[in-house]
């Protein structure tokens, strides 16, 4: 049971020996084969996750699991090279465990990424989105069972999980890169298995334009601690039943790879003016 402030200050103290007086102020969260961003970060301070209390191991495909420490557009950052998911068997509780140890040792700006399955039909392949809103609908919240009220209120407000200031942000510099960058609704699924044909004609119906494993629990818990979060999806296939074709995890990594430039281009613009 994580659910008690002990736990996530012994992962932050520990991690503390490691930095030497480096103070983190944005968390990156990077999904399914977009890892390389930490390889950019200068004066890299590299963490197991295997290494820290408590911390869950990242299992997933693309997903080395480890922390890096170090300056990325002349800000101090803090990224995760991996996350972890609730498909691999964690509560959703340990899936956000990170976001608070992050808050602990000092960010208060969280950029997550992912790769997402492209719902809206008026998209394709390889575009870039960025997250206006999301759906978390039949699940239970990252925030269930007794509120740690070090890291914000009982019944948090929701309406601005993504930080309109860092969307406009995120506009202004996708149209000076000379980026098309969307805008929609983020919804989330269990997973592992990809969605069903049906599946994804609910979800357009509901309002979703992109459908994942990730990123909702972490944004959900960042917004209980008052973090701003700017959240961009690289639209990696078409989601089941929009294609005839099966759905692969080759396929993710595949489009991760081929827009890498684009991608990191446009994150790395966003960081040097916040």
């Amino acid at each position: 049971m994580l659910h008690t402030t002990d736990y996530y200050v012994e992962s932050a103290q520990s991690i503390w020996l490691h930095l030497n007086g480096f103070v983190p102020k944005v968390a990156m969260i990077l999904g399914s084969g977009l890892g390389f961003l930490a390889d950019q970060v200068e004066n890299p301070i590299t963490v197991p996750y295997g290494d820290i209390p408590h911390f869950p191991i990242a299992t997933a495909p693309g997903h080395k699991g480890q922390l890096v420490f170090g300056t990325l557009e002349g800000q101090p950052v803090a990224v995760m090279q991996g996350r972890m998911h609730h498909y691999e068997g964690y509560s959703f509780e340990e899936i956000t465990f990170a976001v608070r140890v992050l808050y602990l040792l000092g960010c208060r700006t969280l950029i997550v990424t992912n790769a997402a399955g492209c719902v809206n039909t008026q998209w394709q392949p390889g575009d870039l989105m960025l997250i206006t809103d999301q759906i978390k609908l039949f699940s239970e919240s990252p925030l269930r069972g007794p509120n740690l009220s070090q890291f914000g209120t009982r019944f948090p407000d929701s309406s601005h999980l993504y930080t309109p200031r860092l969307q406009q942000l995120a506009r202004e510099q996708a149209q000076s890169l000379g980026l098309t960058l969307r805008e929609g609704v983020y919804f989330y699924c269990y997973g592992p298995q990809y969605e069903t044909p049906a599946e994804v004609r609910a979800i357009r119906i509901l309002g979703g334009d992109a459908v994942g494993m990730s990123t909702a629990p972490e944004v959900t818990v960042a917004g209980h601690c008052g973090m701003e979060v700017l959240g961009l999806t690289l639209l990696s296939n078409m989601a089941a039943g929009i294609l005839d074709k099966p759905l692969t995890e080759a396929e993710v990594l595949a489009a991760a790879e081929a827009a890498k430039d684009r991608f990191s281009g446009l994150v790395r613009a966003c960081l040097s003016k916040l």
